[in-house]
């Protein structure tokens, strides 16, 4: 089934010398959304120069100033569009843009929701330790948001326009992420589903921005704070580890309507 692109999402790109993927992953984002929107952080290579034909919004850093920033500033500028809410992707080919529809599917069954893009298919792809430290960090940020949460590394998720709100947060570079997931689940009580994408490590992708040990431990002390401030640290426990993460699994060809996505529906899972 084809669907015809939606303009009631924006598909938001961080990237970072992507020259060699950034292309294909822009023109699969336009077979979804009318508004991609593209933050060049200080990239050194083509990155931009790969793109500027294309009808995309671009954003662009003079230096690198991490993908906390890049995802602030695209939060930013789509709250000024009319747009449901938000999807955000990898420059680098990781992830794929015929996943969307899937993620945007499940947004309309949990409309107070942010959905992710888990890396649960063909896991064992996924480099060892790499795949160890993802796991550290669901558990931690799962304590932190009081919810259990799947894949709370990956970097394709759809963010209702509420979340975007977060814009502000005092996170930088990977951490922001980690600190989208604790606030909007604490404190704008927004519920966290998962639905099931392929792991894709392939030989062509760059190799990672992300560095297991640094950042971890950077999310860690973020999530430690969090866990602390907020309180009731035993009933936190419990309600993050008590159950399994909510993962629903939309068909291949599930499709977004032109009109969006609804203000209201199901309750979201907490």
């Amino acid at each position: 089934m084809t669907t015809p692109p939606t303009d009631r999402v924006a598909i938001l790109i961080p990237a970072l010398n992507e020259e060699r993927a950034i292309r294909e992953v822009v023109q699969g984002a336009l077979q979804v959304s009318t508004r991609v929107i593209v933050v060049d952080d200080g990239s050194t290579d083509a990155t931009a120069e790969h793109v500027a034909d294309l009808p995309v919004t671009l954003i662009r850093h003079p230096r690198p100033m991490g993908k906390g920033a890049g995802l602030r500033d695209g939060f930013r500028l789509a709250l000024t569009l009319e747009v449901d809410g938000v999807v955000t992707m990898d420059g680098d080919g990781q992830h794929l843009a015929r996943d969307v529809p899937r993620l945007l599917a499940a947004a309309r069954q949990h409309p107070d929701c942010i959905v992710i893009g888990a890396r649960i298919r063909n896991r064992e792809q996924q480099p060892a330790a790499r795949r160890r430290a993802n796991a550290v960090a669901d558990w931690g940020i799962s304590w932190g948001a009081a919810t259990p949460i799947a894949d709370s590394q990956s970097g394709q998720r759809y963010y209702p326009r509420a979340a975007l709100r977060l814009a502000d947060l005092h996170a930088e570079d990977f951490v922001f992420e980690a600190a989208l997931l604790i606030t909007a689940c604490r404190e704008l009580r927004l519920g966290v589903v998962s639905v099931p994408i392929d792991s894709r490590y392939e030989p062509q992708f760059r190799r990672s921005h992300f560095r297991p040990i640094r950042d971890i431990a950077r999310i860690t002390g973020y999530t430690v704070g969090r866990i602390w401030r907020y309180g009731g640290i035993l009933r936190a426990y419990r309600d993050a580890h008590g159950r399994p993460p909510c993962i629903v699994d939309p068909p291949q060809d599930a499709g977004a309507p032109r009109d969006g996505l609804p203000a209201h529906g199901a309750a979201a899972p907490r």
